[in-house]
């Protein structure tokens, strides 16, 4: 194989990788549906408001704090309580990216609805 072929397959394996790592906009029922409950709260990432579970796992609100929800407000609602989180499938598995947050009677977070987030955080 030519040195070009085999460059231009690299760059074709790697794109479909890269695009494979986004998260796109996934619908409801193409999500997995976990019940955790949150043991502790904190900014990770970029902005980010990460969930975690008493077990360990992790669970993020992608750019969280830019959306006007606060470390504080959320740990009010949820902390030491059992939610359900929507997590988009991925091609390599699930993903950690939280689509959206409820729990019993209440939902806190949603990228589903075209009227946006809950005013009140």
């Amino acid at each position: 194989m030519s040195s070009i072929i085999k460059k231009i397959a690299f760059l074709v394996v790697v794109m479909i990788g890269l695009q494979s790592c986004v998260v796109k906009s996934s619908k409801p029922e193409n999500c997995e549906v976990k019940e955790i409950t949150v043991s502790k709260i904190y900014e990770g990432g970029v902005k980010d408001i990460v969930f975690a579970a008493p077990n360990g796992d992790f669970y993020y609100i992608n750019r969280g704090l830019e959306r006007g929800y606060t470390l504080e407000g959320m740990r009010s609602k949820v902390l030491n309580k059992k939610v359900t989180l929507h997590l988009p499938q991925m091609f390599y598995g699930k993903s950690k990216h939280i689509k959206q947050l409820a729990t019993d009677d209440e939902l806190i977070f949603t990228e589903f609805s075209s009227e946006g987030i809950p005013s009140e955080n």
